[in-house]
């Protein structure tokens, strides 16, 4: 793929053809999942960085054949629903009651950091926000997305146009508060007082961002939209 195909495809596309690409854009801190139908380009030049690096960077990691269990373009509509919710799903339910705890304790203790109060904060949105989300494309959106691969009906198609339009705002919501939490953290740096304690939540909080990235990344950008192809 050359320089200019590069530059004017959306990054959703760019990572939903070649899932190498996300380690690329991540570490340059562009959002391919909920900015997903933005350009590269437009998206570098929000970021004040060049469009050749960032091109000359994917083209790096795309140079090799693609490892076929990586393109989840090519998956089944059901079986991406299933891995999904058994690896980030799982992931997040584990991960959130351990982050409430953590983020409200160092808020706590470290108090002269007034900007962990926020971050306590904005984590319990997400929290709340998160719970209800994964609960109900479980229980309702993916159930009707597997409904539809079978037979076709009126109802499930309601359902999954109404229950897509409302996630992708939730992950707009949930993907803005962890920007918000990186940006107060200046990028989860620790200050030079910080205990172990500070130190895990922040290692925590990274993870847990960088893998929302990829787990709204993989609904807006694959599965919510062949799903309203059916």
């Amino acid at each position: 793929m050359n320089t200019v195909n590069y530059s004017h495809q959306t990054l959703g596309n760019i990572v939903a053809d070649d899932f190498r690409t996300a380690s690329v854009l991540m570490k340059a801190g562009i959002d391919f999942c909920c900015g997903g139908k933005m350009t590269l380009d437009q998206a570098c030049k929000d970021k004040n960085i060049s469009t050749g690096e960032i091109v000359s960077k994917l083209e790096a990691v795309t140079s090799t054949p693609q490892n076929p269990g990586q393109d989840f373009k090519q998956w089944s509509l059901d079986f991406l629903a299933d891995y999904i919710m058994n690896t980030h799903h799982k992931y997040v339910l584990k991960t959130l009651p351990e982050l409430m705890f953590y983020t409200q304790k160092i808020a706590r203790v470290h108090s002269h950091h007034t900007e962990l109060a926020e971050v306590a904060e904005l984590f319990s949105q997400i929290n709340d926000e998160l719970l209800q989300h994964l609960k109900n494309e479980e229980e309702v959106l993916f159930p009707a997305i597997k409904r539809m691969i079978k037979e076709k009906n009126a109802a499930d198609k309601a359902i999954i146009l109404s229950e897509i339009t409302r996630m992708n705002g939730e992950h707009e919501f949930a993907g803005g508060a962890m920007d918000k939490i990186n940006e107060i953290t200046n990028g989860y740096t620790l200050p030079d007082d910080a205990c172990s304690t500070y130190e895990v939540t922040f290692a925590m909080l990274k993870q847990f961002e960088d893998d929302l990235h990829i787990h709204v990344h993989l609904e807006n950008n694959i599965l919510f939209p062949k799903a309203l192809e059916l």
